[in-house]
């Protein structure tokens, strides 16, 4: 008796793809736990995890700070107006169209490879209204119209490093202009000790804005490990409260930091222009190991 249309299914989904990408070898991995689920890498970094039957489903806990961010930008199921920076295999922008069904996404995903992979091996829901650009970051967002998005995420990797004119106050400048008023800014940074870039970022970003919080676990803020912090901005209160009492809760636990403690922990450090921007540090190789 010939397999059925699920077993087959299964089986395709028990090999892992590995395809030539423009940023590097590109592999989508099984998930041995989730049917339907698989982690992109990237050169060997992680850069997203999907489950197909359960888009609201986020693995990686920067993603599921994220989403925390997401779930609280707007009330529960409003549908809101977003814009991705950085695609990977479009993880945050399925979370939107799950729990906030008729919003409005545009990705900007600068690898053009990458995006025909993820479309041909992990189709996005066809009904579900997201505009994807080719190009990039810093010039998709100069591409979207004045006050037209209710949150911004940027989440832009290359070879597992920001690039370095998307760390500069001329940058949130571009962000500003597209938010709405009341609108959220959202970046995904990465650092490690002596924490210098992030102390940068956050610098940066008080120059734009005038409330600003961060989320990291707590080996990360000790600067014990490199590691991923979220940094969340805005010119309203954002609803730190909250916000810290479902990241304490969750699986992965993070500490947020706002107001005067992240203040004090910023020190010195001043706000980064385009003229003496860098891209964010590289990760020692034991990150993925």
């Amino acid at each position: 008796m010939g397999k059925s249309r699920n077993t087959r299914r299964r089986s395709a989904a028990a090999e892992a793809v590995v395809e030539a990408v423009d940023g590097g070898l590109a592999q989508l991995v099984p998930d041995p736990d989730r049917g339907r689920a698989w982690t992109l890498l990237i050169d060997g970094a992680p850069q997203s995890h999907v489950d197909l039957d359960d888009p609201a489903y986020l693995s990686f806990e920067y993603q599921r700070r994220l989403g925390h961010v997401i779930d609280l930008v707007a009330p529960p199921g409003r549908p809101v107006q977003v814009v991705h920076l950085g695609g990977g295999a479009f993880t945050l922008a399925r979370y939107v169209a799950a729990t906030r069904p008729r919003s409005t996404q545009q990705v900007v995903e600068r690898d053009a490879a990458l995006v025909r992979l993820v479309r041909r091996e992990l189709p996005p829901d066809p009904g579900a209204r997201i505009r994807v650009r080719s190009v990039d970051a810093r010039e998709g967002l100069g591409k979207v119209p004045e006050a037209w998005a209710d949150l911004v995420v940027a989440d832009v990797f290359s070879g597992a490093r920001t690039p370095a004119h998307l760390t500069s106050t001329e940058f949130l400048d571009e962000v500003r202009r597209v938010l709405r008023p009341g609108g959220v800014y959202a970046a995904n940074l990465a650092d490690g000790p002596p924490l210098a870039h992030l102390r940068g970022q956050i610098a940066t970003a008080a120059a734009r804005f005038a409330e600003v919080a961060v989320v990291a676990d707590a080996g990360v803020w000790r600067g014990k490990r490199f590691g991923n912090a979220v940094l969340v901005a805005a010119d309203v209160q954002l609803p730190v409260a909250e916000l810290t009492r479902r990241c304490a809760s969750d699986p992965h636990p993070g500490r947020l930091e706002h107001g005067r403690a992240l203040r004090d922990f910023t020190g010195g450090a001043v706000a980064v222009t385009d003229a003496a921007a860098v891209a964010s540090p590289s990760p020692p190789p034991s990150v993925f190991r």
